[in-house]
């Protein structure tokens, strides 16, 4: 593959896979390096805003994603103590209407294996697996990549490199980033559970947010509805980088005790039989993400929380403004980065924050969860979901 238009890119996940597709459309050529020999998105459910989804339709897999998700009616927010909704937020094809994208629940593995076989099928996209970018030297026509597979080191060129190799990326250290992923003193715990194990109510297509004390919990159905994905989230010191890390089903109870969680909760919890669990980290936002034609995509630049559902959209978004960018470059790779930083930073760092935030909501206790609830009754759901314009709405043109 000739280098005068080739990007290197680290990373096979959700991130690397849509900027190679994003790029492909734009004229561009790609090459993904991924670690993995068998890259495999974990087992766990993803909510899509329509700021991601319009992005992959336009990408040519809507038909494809349409097919493999569940179109949310609504988000219902409960009091995990009684178990009464709180507010009830309108999406379906009313906030299609409204953003004109609609927003999917998907599992990641299902989304994952959408853009590896689109990515697979380009003609201007390799994708290496069991291949590592260990380093990089930029110079006057782009950069060479030093990369490993099978313990082999080759080198690799092209006019410029994104790193998009996650949380704990190497290369962002390499880029002189030296401080780790801050650790937020929680812990979310996965699970995924048959839908013919659990009652209509939980098998509606609704995302359910239960806020109870020290926690919260998700679930909503992927794949067609055949399964429930559920995530329950709670303060905890435990640390580990694993994504996967096996949970017991007896710790995960023990942490939502039945005096301050409802009995349907506590039932749904009960079905799992495998749990993973992982712990939440993000980053505070930088200035500088790059220098020179390598930047950073998606979690090796701005790390989230996950309690705004943005991780992936974010990392999807930042996939199609550094295609445009680079389209438009000429053979200025470096100034097309930071175009692409600059255009990025304002927005990412606000969703940052505000998956802060919400995780600050969702945990009060006391009186504060008291007036929380209040105020959500009052402002009603269509007003909650018109808070999240700026979010939702957004386009990349």
């Amino acid at each position: 593959m000739p280098s005068s238009r080739t990007i290197l890119i680290a990373g096979a996940g959700i991130g690397g896979l849509t900027a190679a597709l994003a790029l492909a459309a734009r004229g561009l050529r790609a090459i993904v390096f991924e670690q993995a020999e068998k890259p495999a998105e974990s087992g766990a459910g993803i909510q899509l805003g329509p700021n991601a989804t319009r992005i992959l339709t336009g990408l040519g897999l809507g038909e494809t994603l349409r097919s493999r998700s569940v179109v949310p009616e609504a988000i219902s927010v409960r009091a995990a103590r009684n178990g009464q909704e709180i507010v009830r937020v309108p999406l379906g094809a009313e906030a299609e209407f409204r953003y004109g994208a609609p927003y999917w629940l998907i599992h990641r593995s299902d989304l994952h294996s959408a853009l590896l076989e689109a990515a697979r099928d380009h003609p201007d996209i390799v994708v290496k697996l069991g291949t590592r970018v260990e380093d990089f030297a930029p110079h006057s026509h782009g950069l060479t990549a030093q990369v490993i597979q099978s313990r082999a080191r080759n080198e690799e060129r092209g006019i410029g490199l994104i790193a998009a190799d996650g949380l704990w990326s190497t290369l962002r250290t390499r880029l002189g980033h030296g401080k780790p992923p801050r650790f937020q003193q929680r812990t979310a715990w996965r699970a995924i559970i048959p839908a013919s194990e659990l009652g209509e109510s939980f098998r509606a297509p609704i995302v359910h947010l239960w806020l109870g004390r020290d926690g919260h919990v998700v679930h909503y159905p992927v794949r067609g509805g055949n399964d429930i994905n559920v995530v329950a989230i709670v303060n905890d010191r435990w640390q580990s980088e694993e994504w996967d890390s096996a949970g017991a089903s007896d710790q995960i109870l023990r942490r939502f005790k039945a005096d301050n969680w409802h009995a349907a909760v506590r039932g749904m919890l009960a079905k799992a039989s495998v749990w993973k669990r992982w712990a939440l980290y993000d980053r505070p936002p930088d200035w500088r993400w790059g220098t020179g034609p390598i930047t950073l995509l998606g979690d090796a630049a701005h790390p989230m929380v996950p309690f705004l559902a943005q991780g992936a959209g974010m990392a999807i978004e930042d996939a199609s403004v550094i295609a445009q960018c680079l389209e438009n470059s000429g053979i200025d790779t470096a100034a097309a980065m930071r175009r692409y930083e600059g255009l990025r930073r304002a927005r990412t760092r606000r969703a940052q924050r505000a998956a802060l935030s919400t995780g600050q909501i969702y945990h009060q206790d006391g009186p504060a969860a008291f007036v929380r609830d209040a105020a959500m009754k009052v402002m009603g759901g269509e007003r909650l979901r018109a808070r999240y314009d700026w979010l939702y709405d957004w386009r990349s043109d």
